[in-house]
């Protein structure tokens, strides 16, 4: 068994796919038409093109307890998901210059550092490093 996809929920996949593509960096790895406007839209990493895709899925728009779960985390400050980078700070720095909002600056705790972003489409999204 492993994982090969992993969801997010996003209010507006055409947004999500720019930023999570012009911002962050991802790559597109399918874009089927599902009706109804919505896309089978998935990324993946450019330095792991072969590993899991990230599905920008449009459940909130669909699915009340979606909406409700995602606005319960965003009030609360927490994060949707996690994504391993090698340097938060370098990684703080160049999405700040691009315009990402963080709700938490680069911070230690034990051996790991953190920072958590806002992904524009409904979610904190949290960058570790292990140190």
């Amino acid at each position: 068994m492993k994982v090969t996809l992993i969801s997010i929920p996003v209010r507006d996949q055409e947004k999500a796919f720019k930023f999570y593509t012009e911002k962050l960096g991802f790559l597109k790895k399918k874009d089927l038409p599902l009706g109804g406007g919505n896309r089978w839209l998935t990324l993946v990493s450019p330095e792991w093109q072969d590993g899991p895709e990230l599905l920008l899925e449009p459940g909130p728009n669909h699915f009340e307890p979606c909406k409700v779960y995602q606005d319960a985390l965003m009030e609360a400050g927490m994060p949707y998901t996690q994504f391993d980078v090698k340097s938060v700070d370098a990684e703080y720095e160049r999405l700040t210059k691009l315009g990402v909002e963080f709700s938490v600056k680069p911070s230690t705790m034990g051996t790991w550092k953190y920072a958590v972003f806002n992904d524009t489409c409904g979610n904190n999204i949290q960058l570790v490093e292990e140190l």
